[in-house]
């Protein structure tokens, strides 16, 4: 497993619906090595902090291997590393392959996987489509988010190393589907109740599918 790129940005201003917006989702490559701290890359930010960045989503990673499925879905759109406004592109680290809670060491930093990404409208406006979001979701290529365990420099071609893997292991492409889906069955709420254990799960994540939980389980049985 190895970092492709190391991509950051700064918000600027953009035209969506004759309306500007400011995003901090345009991520480009840097060359050499980067300090990572505990809330983001040095040379990186986020636009809106209500919705955007914070520990738990202090990086953004996303599969250099999803990049193929999207060429193919949008012929013609130039598709450089950082494209998803992802702030690291990886090999060999899958959604499916990971777990939330699983540690990796990257460069000198190590990190944990806290979350799937839901993606907002800006990346519509990344992409100046409308049905981007839809599409990416719908893709089930969401690529992931990690917080920041020990601080540390990283650059493209550093290895991924395992450190450790969480004991509930509940993979990432499951928390995304278990809180887009409507109906839990019986084996749904057993994942829930594992993945509501997950220490690296943020709060909110948690409270809503705690949420669900109330909700579902009466009417089981």
């Amino acid at each position: 497993m190895k970092l492709i790129s190391v991509n950051v940005g700064l918000p600027r201003e953009v035209i969506w619906k004759g309306k500007t917006v400011t995003t901090g989702i345009f991520k480009e490559p840097v060359k050499g090595r980067v300090m990572l701290r505990a809330l983001n890359l040095d040379g990186d930010r986020q636009a809106d902090l209500s919705v955007h960045g914070g520990p738990d989503k202090a990086v953004y990673a996303y599969p250099a291997e999803h990049y193929d499925y999207w060429r193919r879905e949008l012929p013609g759109k130039e598709l450089p590393w950082g494209m998803f406004g992802e702030n690291f592109t990886t090999e060999g680290l899958r959604e499916e392959d990971i777990h939330v809670g699983d540690r990796f060491r990257i460069g000198t930093a190590e990190l944990t996987v806290t979350q799937p990404r839901l993606p907002c409208y800006k990346l519509g406006v990344k992409f100046q489509s409308e049905d981007m979001v839809k599409r990416f979701l719908g893709s089930g290529r969401t690529g992931f988010y990690f917080s920041v365990f020990r601080e540390g420099e990283v650059g493209a071609g550093d290895r991924i190393e395992v450190i450790a893997r969480d004991a509930n292991g509940i993979a990432v492409p499951e928390i995304t589907r278990l809180y887009i889906t409507k109906r839990y069955s019986a084996a749904d709420l057993e994942i829930l109740h594992r993945a509501v254990q997950v220490q690296a799960l943020p709060e909110s994540w948690r409270e809503y599918f705690l949420s669900r939980l109330e909700k579902a389980e009466p009417r089981i049985g």
